[in-house]
């Protein structure tokens, strides 16, 4: 008789930034054949993901019902990286609404299973209410976080006791946190900034956010234990909960593209152009898929590549004070004739709004990545040795930035947060400090080098050696079926 399969609940936020690694964990998990995996999400994001997975998947993609019209927002918003800041708010309260939809899910599947509850529910860091509908259905509950250790610890600490308000300088320290060291006020986003304890936004990521995160099992982080000791330690002593780093969990070069998705350029020509470069001579630059800089920073940057001479591949999207699903402007962004002359020289490829990153930063032409220090884009750049230059935007991105230059040493930051203005003399400096052989670019590619190697054991899976990252993932599952034959017995 053939074994039952357990079946595994993933849910992420609908963000792409949170859907990408739940979905590549989805498919960690797919590979041991012994799970099946009920993916949930709103109707938009599940048409979308289905042109994600391999032909062959066994996962199942379920949508529960959303409208966004209901919140105030545009018509068929179903995700984070469509909409402008000022509407966020919106969204992360509409997503409120999904709770008694997730409720009824989680109760039909354990009748049409007559009974026989779930092993698991893996919920974003975003749903924290998931926690209270496993708990009442008796079913084991991890968090998983996309985010470093050490960022989430920052921001939750930052969140829960608001230290800038009572310090009388530009730094202070994490009250719980010692280890974080000192903290900037250009490292906190605007509304962190402006919080007061009271205001609605500290009420809601506080009360509707954080809170439950110390009420799960445990957590699960896309991380690597030997890279992120400091944060990783934050949350077991704060929570005295088990906590996991099962990373990086990320698209592997080849498989990134989704069938039915035409990024800004193929994989084909984007490796054909990366194929006539020097080994080591490319600089890659993105801000993620939500992120971008003004356009007065996207002039000065445009004029940095330009004048600092290196190879670069550049994916461009409207600048941060234009709607993000405009067509975007060259004359609002680029210098005169920029374009042009890009094109000319060869130089330069413009990628607009998508590229297969994790292709673009496995290929040997690459030298450094010119980064928003997104968790995601982070640890795909660590995975393939490529040291990076940081512009963090928003949220976690600064503490991720300091992580990654002042624990790791592989990244150094060029500017801080969207209303900074940038000087493209100041991004050519730290553009050629990395690139050039000076002793900082040299010792930031070895490194990233010995990180790559790092990461790569962490995630070894053979017959005869186990790495950190899957042994742990082990330790999860098992801890899951220990409290569910628990409970059965």
């Amino acid at each position: 008789m053939a074994e039952t399969k357990e079946n595994i609940i993933m849910f992420p936020f609908m963000a792409q930034g949170h859907i990408n690694p739940f979905l590549s964990l989805a498919l960690r998990i797919e590979k041991a054949n012994k799970y099946i995996i009920t993916f949930v999400n709103t109707p938009l994001n599940i048409k979308k993901l289905g042109s994600f997975l391999p032909e062959n998947s066994s996962i199942h993609l379920v949508e529960l019902p959303f409208n966004s019209l209901d919140f105030d927002l545009p018509p068929n918003t179903e995700n984070l990286e469509s909409l402008p800041d000022s509407l966020f708010y919106n969204f992360f309260k509409a997503s409120l609404s999904l709770k008694p939809y997730f409720g009824k899910l989680v109760s039909n599947l354990i009748h049409q299973q007559n009974g026989q509850k779930p092993l698991c529910i893996i919920s974003d860091m975003l749903l924290g209410w998931c926690e209270e509908i496993a708990q009442e259905a008796g079913i084991y509950h991890a968090m998983f976080i996309s985010s470093s250790g050490f960022a989430s610890a920052c921001y939750y600490s930052l969140w829960m006791n608001l230290p800038h308000r009572n310090a009388d300088s530009d730094e202070f320290m994490l009250p719980d946190f010692p280890e974080g060291s000192t903290i900037h006020v250009t490292q906190m986003e605007e509304v962190l900034r402006a919080a007061t304890g009271t205001d609605l936004s500290s009420a809601f990521v506080r009360n509707e956010l954080l809170s439950h995160w110390s009420e799960a099992d445990g957590i699960l982080f896309n991380t690597v234990e030997e890279l992120d000791k400091l944060g990783l330690m934050y949350f077991r002593r704060k929570f005295g909960r088990q906590v996991w780093p099962i990373g990086p969990v990320i698209l592997s070069p080849g498989s990134q593209a989704p069938r039915k998705r035409e990024f800004g350029v193929s994989q084909e020509e984007c490796k054909n152009w990366l194929d006539k470069k020097p080994s080591c001579s490319v600089l890659y630059v993105s801000f993620g898929s939500q992120f971008t800089l003004s356009a007065s920073n996207m002039i000065q940057l445009a004029m940095a590549l330009e004048g600092c001479g290196k190879n670069f591949i550049w994916v461009v999207r409207p600048p941060i004070d234009i709607d993000s699903n405009s067509e975007l402007k060259p004359n609002e962004c680029f210098p005169e004739g920029f374009e042009e002359r890009i094109k000319d020289s060869g130089c330069g490829l413009l990628v607009h709004k998508w590229a297969p990153q994790v292709d673009i930063l496995s290929h040997k032409s690459l030298s450094a990545f010119f980064s928003h220090c997104g968790w995601n884009s982070a640890i795909e750049s660590l995975s393939h040795g490529v040291p990076m230059i940081g512009w963090p935007l928003q949220a976690d991105q600064f503490y991720n930035a300091k992580l990654l230059q002042e624990e790791i040493g592989v990244c150094v930051e060029v500017a801080r947060g969207k209303s900074c203005e940038v000087l493209h003399e100041e991004i050519v400096a730290k553009i050629e400090l990395v690139m050039n052989d000076t002793e900082k670019g040299k010792e930031m590619r070895k490194k990233a080098r010995e990180v790559m190697e790092i990461i790569e054991n962490a995630i070894r899976d053979e017959a005869n050696f186990k790495g950190s990252s899957m042994e742990v993932m082990d330790q999860f599952l098992n801890a899951a079926l220990k409290r569910k034959q628990g409970e059965v017995s």
